[in-house]
């Protein structure tokens, strides 16, 4: 009865957290800002509670693009990072309009001042709401049902987050249905993982049937399903998998978006760049920029610019991904690759029309071979022009298995629409922030193929 009650916590929550920052902000506009305003250009009641209005939009929308409101569902440290963002941004964009309204450049220690309240109070405001999320909502027992592949990876990977899961047991479904109905029934939730098409939709209409969750690993063909049109001409349904990739005015304004945005970019990021090459230059003396040949839409090779992180001779042997712990890494490397900043030069590709701000990441035409040696599907995501950033990027890690990957890149490309593009670029931001997405691959690999 009370899992009724889950995503009301979830929301009278969000909503104690959106009332507090929209308080905060209404004492600092009426008891700081407005006595120093211009009295011809002081507002009455109903624009202050419009100006106090504006500020909640927009902590709104910024916590909501980082994810902060889904207290049940991410990590706690990932909500507290969100949460910060969020006031951060919001902070600034505040800062603007407080500017704008009084036609002057205001002192913005009042503002900074109130962000500092707003992090004091979400901090601890998140941590026990979490706690008692926990204990009335403990981690579902949960039981996987695995084909012809052994599930340790995946269930390893479940494991991470205990918090909201409890692997129980594991079962082949080659036991048969009898006893697999018998055995689903004991547990809360079950994960299908890489079962034959035949076997899981039996499966997962028993659950249906018996209200019991199901999770699923999807295949790629369910990916393009997600991504289909509903029909209704007739009596039957019908779906419609376009497989074009993206429409002509998708792709019109995807390129306004990326002309503007890499600009915009390079111009913000120029001294930061000027720096980085200093620095790589004075450590070795070698060149600044590393060009190499990727593969964008519909397979079309271009050389793709970075800031060298690594040694000069570093491919000597052959072409390899970062290992963990990689002696190939430069000192200067180690630090730009850590937050993403040896890609900025990747803007120059955007304008030139080679790459997009948000795609599939582009890979090497040796290492593209050998994934789609082992996975012939691993073509589909050069439906899109590779991107700066991406859904796998956002979602996944650097090394993510291929297949994985190609999920994720197909996931983007079958429901891509401009607010995704926009979303991904925030969660950009996010990651920046969480080490473990920029963990190289095993030293025995070569490739993110296990």
């Amino acid at each position: 009865m009370k899992e009724r009650y889950k995503h009301l916590l979830n929301f009278i929550a969000n909503v104690v957290t959106l009332v507090f920052e929209t308080f905060c902000f209404g004492w600092v506009w009426y008891m700081m800002y407005v006595p120093l305003m211009d009295k011809e250009n002081l507002f009455f009641r109903r624009g202050n509670w419009a100006v106090i209005g504006v500020y909640a939009l927009i902590v709104f929308f910024f916590t909501h693009m980082f994810g902060g409101y889904r207290i049940g569902y991410m990590r706690v440290a990932d909500i507290i990072l969100s949460q910060i963002l969020a006031v951060f941004l919001a902070t600034i964009v505040a800062y603007i309009e407080v500017c704008l309204i009084a036609n002057d450049y205001l002192p913005p220690r009042p503002l900074l001042l109130m962000a500092a309240a707003e992090i004091l109070f979400l901090v601890p405001w998140v941590i026990l709401v979490r706690k008692g999320y926990q204990r009335l909502y403990p981690p579902r027992q949960m039981l996987v049902i695995y084909g012809e592949y052994s599930p340790d990876d995946l269930i390893a990977k479940i494991n991470t987050r205990k918090d909201r899961y409890d692997i129980c047991a594991s079962l082949s479904y080659r036991v048969g249905y009898e006893e697999l109905y018998t055995t689903i029934l004991r547990y809360s939730a079950v994960v299908l993982c890489d079962l034959p098409a035949q076997a899981r939709n039996q499966i997962i209409k028993f659950c249906y049937q018996e209200s019991i969750r199901a999770y699923v690993t999807p295949k790629i063909s369910d990916i393009l399903f997600r991504g289909a049109d509903d029909i209704h001409l007739f009596d039957t349904p019908l779906l419609l998998s376009r497989n074009q990739g993206l429409s002509i005015v998708e792709q019109f304004v995807k390129r306004a978006m990326d002309i503007v945005l890499s600009l915009l970019g390079i111009l913000a990021a120029s001294p930061f760049m000027l720096v980085i090459a200093a620095a790589i230059r004075l450590y070795d003396r070698g060149p600044v920029l590393y060009k190499q040949e990727r593969l964008t839409k519909d397979g079309e090779s271009f050389m793709i610019y970075k800031f060298r992180s690594m040694s000069v001779h570093s491919e000597e042997q052959g072409a390899r991904l970062a290992a963990k712990g990689d002696e190939r890494v430069t000192p200067v490397g180690r630090v730009i690759r850590a937050v993403h900043l040896d890609e900025l030069p990747q803007l120059f590709n955007i304008l030139k029309g080679e790459m997009s701000m948000v795609g599939p990441r582009p890979e090497r035409q040796v290492i593209a071979d050998q994934y789609t040696k082992e996975i012939p599907e691993f073509v589909l995501r050069l439906k899109v022009k590779a991107g700066l950033t991406g859904y796998a990027q956002v979602y996944g890690k650097y090394n993510t298995t291929p297949y994985d990957k190609l999920k994720l890149d197909l996931t983007y490309i079958e429901n891509y629409n401009v607010w995704l593009d926009i979303r991904i670029l925030f969660l950009t931001f996010k990651i920046l922030f969480v080490r473990e997405n920029t963990e190289g691959v095993d030293a025995s690999q070569t490739t993110a193929i296990k």
